[in-house]
């Protein structure tokens, strides 16, 4: 294991070791506008939602580990008082890559990146018409956590609309992850795509406690085929299931039922039967992995 602390290497390498390990983090899109009503697009990963009710966000425009410097983004706020908030998709990543470029205080970032500027309804700075989701935000409040290179500022901002694009919607009106195709930051010029076989589902755990990883029996909890993941499905389940319906499945099951017939040694036959485990939790098939393993 190596240990360092944050004053044990040069900033700018600690700084990219932590965004490194910190990671994928969502890309808050910000816009905004200064006093003299000129507009601002920038990128930052140091971005959340921290709350429903009232929704709240906190992003973070944190001073350059270059030159100590704050970011246009932040003079902004502190005179407006507004924000929009874009989320970023594959789609645009590229053009955001070039907002994110340190273009002289004035310059329109929509313009060198090529987005489209769209009105907001109750803050001034515009809305990003490529991004999918836009939240329209007024900034309550500004943290700063320190005044040295990399120190954080925290804009706290409270959402008063959210726009959705039709696009993005399944039938019933819910966002679909997937049509979504969101990025998140990685650590140096990395960057993650949120679609495809890169997404998965774990289901939250049951309202009624699950059995919990104690209560495994001890050949499945040192089993050598299992892994962490698994017996962490295994034991999110309320219950066992019970002799009848196992043994049901054992005979309507070819492959579990080959195996219980093998002319094998019990080592052998248990390897088999955790390997047939491991494939259907895979497949999420947590009650069928449970019959397999107490058969």
């Amino acid at each position: 294991m190596k240990t360092i602390g944050p004053k044990d290497l040069p900033l700018a390498s600690f700084h990219n070791a932590l965004l490194t390990a910190v990671a994928p983090r969502p890309i808050c899109f910000a816009s905004t506008i200064d006093k003299k009503g000129n507009p601002n697009l920038s990128p930052f990963s140091f971005f959340n939602v921290f709350g429903s009710n009232p929704v709240t966000f906190i992003f973070s425009p944190a001073r350059r580990v270059r030159d100590n410097s704050i970011k246009h983004t932040l003079e902004n706020v502190l005179e407006t008082k507004e924000v929009v908030i874009n989320v970023v998709n594959y789609a645009m990543v590229q053009q955001m890559n070039l907002a994110s470029c340190e273009y002289p205080k004035g310059i329109n970032e929509f313009e060198k990146a090529g987005f489209t500027m769209l009105k907001s309804e109750k803050v001034k700075p515009f809305r990003v018409a490529q991004s999918p989701v836009q939240f329209e935000c007024r900034v309550k409040d500004v943290i700063e956590t320190g005044t040295e290179g990399g120190a954080g500022n925290l804009i706290v901002a409270e959402m008063l609309l959210m726009h959705i694009h039709p696009d993005v919607l399944t039938a019933d009106g819910r966002i679909d992850q997937h049509k979504m195709d969101l990025v998140g930051r990685l650590g140096s010029d990395w960057y993650v795509r949120a679609s495809g076989n890169a997404l998965f589902e774990v289901p939250k755990p049951a309202k009624n406690l699950g059995i919990g990883f104690d209560a495994l029996p001890e050949f499945v909890r040192l089993s050598k085929t299992l892994t962490g993941n698994d017996l962490g499905m295994l034991g999110n389940v309320e219950q066992l299931p019970d002799a009848d319906s196992i043994a049901i499945y054992a005979k309507l099951n070819k492959e579990l039922n080959q195996i219980l017939q093998a002319d094998t040694g019990k080592e052998q036959k248990q390897n088999l039967l955790h390997q047939l485990a491991h494939r259907l939790l895979e497949q999420n098939q947590v009650e069928e992995a449970w019959k397999v393993l107490l058969s």
